[in-house]
């Protein structure tokens, strides 16, 4: 089995106890072998993953610095593109679809030594929070296989949870990290907005889009984030703001942090969940953290402020999936106008459809002022409620999900309850402030809970330290 560390693997691969294509080699297989359960791969790479795994060998060999990601098995979310390699968003329009080139993100952990073993199961085009809108089936969460792994990256979510991948990337509009995380018991990050080049994903929501590192450890994840973070010229939005030694950081020490915790994110939760963070903000509070209540009076109009913006930028984005370029294209039709019609009828599935028709309907003359503007002021509001936030405290803390994880099926003929489960991940994304989650216990079904952190922009550092110092106060605990 693979080590589970980029430490470990990195510590192995130089005492020469296995190589980078050993690694490979069993990450593949592992990965293979555990499909069939979770189905959590869409595409794997063999030949790529050895190709890499070569050339890290060979540097040790020489004696050159192999990279901070040397050997690490990684997967990737299949709406991050990948030259030569399948990227199918998780739809039957691009289910033939090889990109010719890489996504920025991509290039930089190869660059680092990473290896990537294959492109992971998600929600069509990232819309969805159950990971059941995939046009290749849904994800079985590995800890409880009957039950969704979270959406809309619960591939690479569950390929960490399962132990195939060491790493991964997934991306996050309003929650898709970070509730799959919670689902999963894996550490999921979602960064500043602009933190991580875009360049290569896929466009759902164009200002709400991250990517962002799924791993076993906070320390991992802010390795992971170190590599891909940074300005790209590819990518118009991405921040100049310097990249700080994330891992540098993560000493344990908390004491005299001001955490936030916001009422209104303990409203409608159920009582295991609940009780889980609070236990898990006491660890933070015996850790020397002052905890302070504060209100997030905006929280309330977050779902309706969320599914107007990004379905209105999912309707322009979803365009270009016209059945001329990149996509397949309906045999039967026959104008210009009916391969258009049919195509995207027959590619689409439900929940692409419904946000495609929200968006173009919020969009239409008549109703953009009643709509898509009104939502981008409570946008504002949000963010200023944020503000006022961090004007008082270093972080806040607070749950990432109502509830743990849901069976297949439950949800999915109710998009509303659907919807509600990203109420506490949509603020943050709506803020485009950096937030995750970091697992913080289980019910007593043996669900997994997360436990979300949440900083001021491109304070990432912080928002490390304060889930860093729990995991390890919280692990010093079970141990005891």
């Amino acid at each position: 089995m693979t080590p589970h560390s980029i430490d470990s693997i990195r510590a192995g691969l130089l005492a020469k106890k296995f190589s980078a294509k050993e690694l490979a080699l069993d990450a593949v297989h592992h990965g293979q072998d555990e499909n069939p359960k979770t189905n959590a791969f869409l595409t794997f790479s063999p030949e790529r993953a050895f190709a890499t795994a070569i050339q890290v060998d060979e540097r040790i060999e020489a004696g050159e610095d192999p990279g901070a990601l040397a050997g690490v098995p990684i997967a990737i979310k299949d709406v991050i593109v990948t030259r030569g390699l399948r990227t199918t968003c998780g739809s039957k329009l691009l289910e033939k679809y090889v990109p010719p080139y890489d996504a920025t993100a991509v290039t930089r952990i190869e660059a680092a030594g990473g290896v990537i073993i294959g492109k992971t199961n998600c929600d069509e085009f990232a819309m969805g929070s159950s990971n059941e809108n995939s046009a290749f089936g849904p994800v079985h969460n590995p800890v409880a296989l009957d039950r969704v792994p979270g959406g809309s990256s619960g591939g690479s979510a569950a390929a960490v949870a399962q132990g195939t991948a060491v790493l991964a990337l997934g991306s996050d509009t309003g929650g898709s990290i970070r509730q799959p995380a919670s689902f999963c018991s894996v550490t999921g990050v979602t960064p500043t907005y602009g933190r991580v080049s875009r360049y290569g994903l896929t466009a759902f929501a164009s200002s709400l889009d991250h990517i962002g590192p799924f791993a076993r450890s906070v320390r991992d994840a802010a390795k992971l984030l170190q590599v891909i973070a940074g300005r790209d010229e590819m990518d118009a939005t991405s921040a100049f703001a310097p990249v700080p030694d994330y891992a540098a950081a993560l000493d344990g020490n908390v004491r005299g942090l001001k955490l936030g915790v916001p009422k209104e994110y303990f409203e409608g939760l159920e009582s295991e969940t609940g009780d889980l963070v609070m236990r898990a903000i006491d660890v933070l509070k015996n850790l020397g953290c002052e905890i302070r209540e504060i209100r997030m009076p905006h929280t309330q109009y977050a779902i309706a402020t969320y599914y107007i913006i990004a379905t209105a930028e999912a309707s322009s984005n979803l365009a270009r999936y016209d059945g001329v370029r990149y996509t397949s294209r309906a045999a039967s039709a026959g104008t210009l106008t009916d391969m258009y019609r049919v195509t995207r009828d027959e590619g689409f599935g439900a929940e692409c459809k419904r946000r495609i028709m929200l968006g173009t309907y919020v969009l239409s003359a008549g109703y953009y002022d009643a709509y898509y503007l009104k939502a981008q002021k409570v946008r504002s509001l949000v963010a200023r409620d944020y503000a006022e936030a961090f004007g008082q405290v270093d972080a806040i803390v607070a749950p990432v999900s109502p509830f743990p994880a849901f069976k297949l099926g439950e949800k999915v003929d109710d998009p509303v309850a659907m919807y509600l489960s990203d109420i506490f991940t949509i603020t943050g994304s709506l803020a485009g402030v950096p937030c995750m989650s970091v697992p913080c216990g289980a019910t007593r079904k043996g669900l997994p809970v997360g436990l979300q952190v949440l900083t001021r922009h491109f304070d990432e550092t912080t928002m490390f330290r304060v889930a860093d110092a729990y995991e390890k106060a919280s692990t010093d605990y079970r141990r005891n």
